[in-house]
């Protein structure tokens, strides 16, 4: 199992700060001398997803550098497409594309962007869009995607970047529904389920969807990995995972009070608890979630642990099902060498 980690210290506080440009090279090195396998940044706290990576390309040599994710509809697939070119050239090969949709309310609220047919399908074509224009990219084919919601059908020799030593850029989709495992299994490379995907979920409702996809399509359902972003309670101390703890489920009952990822809440008998977070993300009501989110949810949701004891119980829980494990870690483990190295050993 490979590991990858998340390049902000500090991913989902209340108002995420970016380092300068020379403290993002300076952990993206520190990130790959420590061992793990990738890096990922998500779109998340007001920052875009690309430019970090953009900059650990320049200062890493080995790791994968990743979105996870970048949000499709707010960039025409053109943008996109153009993006991922770039970070692929510069990193020789390096990149890999992790897409998400968001919600409607998100999009068309805080994106300014227009939602104009349901999510699954549009991204089913987005991402044939994008594929269509890598091709024209590399080989010079002629420009002729034409979809309900999309259209490439013009690309003049001036505005073609031409090709890369490594022109396959693997795309992942942010998953919580079985569309997107059945899109995961046809047409990509991976899949991200949902940190609020568990593994009783993941093996029960998408695995069989990617199989689907997969089999309609064609292909072999083991071309098609799986990026883990499991929620995680951890600390020096139990009183530092106390502490964690409440953090954690914040997050939690955020996640939970949004109506398209009710599928893992119902499969665990949550869903009723996810209808009143509903209500109050409504009345914009976040801190009285927690009172919500009981002992019981969160443990089905949540690792939680000391540092060395989180790594077997992270590979007990997804060791079967993930290819890639992506870590949201606290500064505290980040800087401990030695429980890094320890986590990671345990974790492969």
């Amino acid at each position: 199992m490979r590991v990858e980690v998340n390049l902000m210290k500090h991913p989902f506080q209340e108002r995420p700060v970016w380092p300068s440009l020379a403290g993002i090279a300076a952990a993206a090195r520190e990130v790959e001398e420590q061992g793990f396998d990738g890096i990922l940044v998500p779109e998340a706290g007001g920052h875009d997803p690309f430019f970090p990576l953009l900059v650990a390309a320049e200062h890493t040599r080995h790791v994968t550098l990743r979105t996870g994710v970048a949000i499709a509809f707010p960039r025409s697939p053109l943008v996109m497409a153009q993006i991922a070119w770039d970070l692929q050239g510069f990193s020789a090969g390096r990149f890999e594309l992790g897409l998400g949709t968001q919600v409607k309310g998100q999009n068309e609220r805080r994106y300014a962007a227009p939602w104009t047919a349901p999510p699954g399908p549009r991204l089913r074509e987005y991402v044939q869009c994008m594929q269509a224009m890598f091709r024209t990219f590399q080989t010079d084919a002629p420009a002729d995607f034409r979809g309900k919601h999309y259209q490439f059908t013009l690309m003049a020799e001036y505005f073609n970047p031409g090709p890369i030593a490594h022109p396959h850029i693997p795309i992942f989709v942010g998953a919580v529904n079985p569309y997107m495992g059945r899109l995961a299994g046809e047409l990509c490379d991976g899949i991200y389920p949902h940190p609020i995907c568990t593994a009783p979920y993941l093996e029960s409702v998408l695995l069989p969807t990617i199989a689907t996809g997969a089999r309609q399509a064609g292909r072999s359902v083991s071309a098609v990995k799986i990026l883990v972003s499991p929620m995680v309670a951890t600390g020096r101390d139990r009183a530092e995972v106390e502490r964690a703890k409440r953090f954690v489920k914040q997050r939690l009952g955020f996640y939970a009070s949004t109506r398209a990822y009710r599928g893992p809440l119902d499969l665990h008998g949550f869903g009723g608890i996810g209808e009143q977070l509903f209500k109050l993300s409504l009345e914009s009501k976040w801190k009285q979630m927690l009172d919500l989110v009981t002992d019981e949810m969160f443990d089905t949701f949540v690792t939680v642990g000391t540092f060395d004891d989180i790594g077997p119980m992270l590979k007990e829980r997804w060791g079967r099902l993930a290819s890639i494990l992506h870590l949201d870690l606290p500064p505290e483990l980040r800087d401990e060498k030695a429980a890094v190295r320890r986590l990671l050993d345990a974790l492969r």
